[in-house]
Order: C-alpha cells, then structure tokens, then sequence
C-alpha cells in the first residue's frame, strides 16, 4: 500500500480562523444557498420541502457543517431557482481574490 500523508485539520471555528485562510468549499456554497433563500424572501422550510431535505440538514448545509452530495446540492439549487453551474460560478467569483488558484470541477 502506499504511505499514509497526514492532512491538516482545521478545528477553530469559522468565525475564529485567520483572514488568510481559505474557507471550505461547503462554507461557501452553504453562505451561498442561504444568501440566494434570503434575498428572495423564502424560509428554510419552505426551500427544505421544495428540496426533499429536512428543515435541519438544509440549515446544517448553510452553516456550512454538511457537504451535500451532488444530488441534493441539484436539489437545493433548483428549489432555489439556481443551477449548480450557476452555484458555482457564484462561489468561485466571490471567494477568489488575485493570489490565488481556482480549480473548478465539473
């Protein structure tokens, strides 16, 4: 088998963490989705039953604690009027800055 690579752990919470790193992915696509359900007035669990998801994973995937599949991130896009392209593309231009890489996958 090959060698066992340690991965660094990220513990401090959200609010705690230095500016200079990165958020995970799920933080943004969950500060996204909730930004797109406030802005177009609807409640969690109206968009959580439009998604086939309950009220507490949908806010668990907006606090940026869950990491949807690719299914039910569709499935809440959509409730929302979003694809996941145009989800995406909404992350990735606002959490970029000119330092640093962008790897989008498909």
């Amino acid at each position: 088998m090959g060698d066992v690579v340690p991965l660094p752990v990220r513990r401090e919470p959200p609010q705690e963490r230095p500016s200079t790193v990165e958020p995970l992915w799920r933080e943004s696509v969950g500060r996204e989705l909730r930004e797109e359900r406030l802005d177009s007035g609807q409640r969690l669990v109206d968009v959580a039953e439009q998604a086939g998801v309950s009220p507490q994973y949908l806010s668990e995937v907006e606090r940026g604690l869950k990491d949807p599949s690719s299914e039910l991130l569709a499935a809440i896009a959509g409730a929302l009027g979003l694809s996941v392209a145009e989800l995406a593309t909404r992350v990735a231009s606002t959490t970029v800055d000119s330092q640093s890489p962008v790897c989008l996958a498909a």
